[in-house]
């Protein structure tokens, strides 16, 4: 299928590595220009390699090293690149814990980095996407806006946030101007943070990661773990011109964990 935006421009974050980087490949492949922000630098030059390799009609890949979180970080992004097509965003999520732990600067961090950051770009570009006609806001949540987890109480509450604040604007003039917005929710794929929590939970229990990574892939229909490829592919759906009739929207990729009927 020919997603029709081969040709437009795409900003994404946190594309280094894990879903971030299985979106911006999705993109380059269907011959997007994008430009990549992350925090690394050697991890996002090696990306940028990649996708370069992978770029399809003589699409660009710009790698930006900056944290997105941060004025300064967009900043510098905005003075690489003004205008873009496509705008996915995604930040790290905040740690877990005991919410009688976290103070009110842990709060304050996540809300700025899992709530506010995502509005700041999408005001910084939705304008720009409406006056041309087109435009698409994907934002990389997770599946705990529709299914809580009790220890990731700061992602919970900062990504409701903004989940809720996407399904005003995106309602609002702009989605009669070709602009859309929607939210896609990642469940358990192959990443470094799910490793990371597997690893805390081995050493919680005593038990080797791989009997915890198996125990969590039996809570799992599919059985497995997603990729980052096809998360991506889902990205560069909700990017595509056949899209155009989504907005609004929060579309869940968890191998059908969400036992809810809606």
């Amino acid at each position: 299928m020919d997603l029709g935006i081969a040709g437009r421009t795409a900003l994404v974050c946190g594309a280094s590595k894990g879903l971030g980087f299985g979106c911006a490949l999705a993109l380059v492949q269907e011959g997007v220009n994008v430009v990549i922000v992350a925090r690394g630098q050697d991890a996002l030059q090696a990306a940028a390699s990649q996708l370069e390799a992978s770029a399809t009609g003589g699409a660009y890949v710009k790698a930006v090293a900056a944290d997105i979180t941060t004025e300064a970080g967009r900043a510098a992004v905005f003075a690489v690149q003004r205008d873009f097509d496509i705008v996915v965003t995604n930040a790290g999520g905040p740690p877990p814990g005991d919410f009688r732990d976290w103070d009110r600067e842990a709060w304050l961090k996540a809300v700025d980095a899992n709530m506010l950051t995502p509005i700041e770009l999408i005001k910084a570009t939705v304008d720009g996407m409406a006056k041309r006609g087109f435009g698409r806001i994907v934002n990389i949540t997770s599946s705990s806006v529709k299914s809580p987890i009790d220890i990731l109480g700061l992602s919970n509450g900062a990504r409701s946030g903004l989940t809720g604040f996407v399904a005003g604007v995106a309602r609002s003039g702009i989605a009669g101007q070709g602009v859309t917005i929607n939210n896609l929710l990642p469940g358990a794929f192959e990443t470094d943070r799910l490793r990371a929590t597997m690893e805390g939970g081995a050493k919680k229990s005593g038990q080797p990661v791989e009997a915890v990574a198996e125990a969590r892939k039996k809570t799992i229909p599919a059985r497995r773990f997603g990729t980052a490829e096809e998360f991506g592919a889902i990205c560069a759906f909700l990017c595509s011109t056949h899209a155009a009739y989504m907005t609004g929207q929060n579309v869940l990729a968890d191998g059908g964990a969400y036992p809810g009927t809606y």
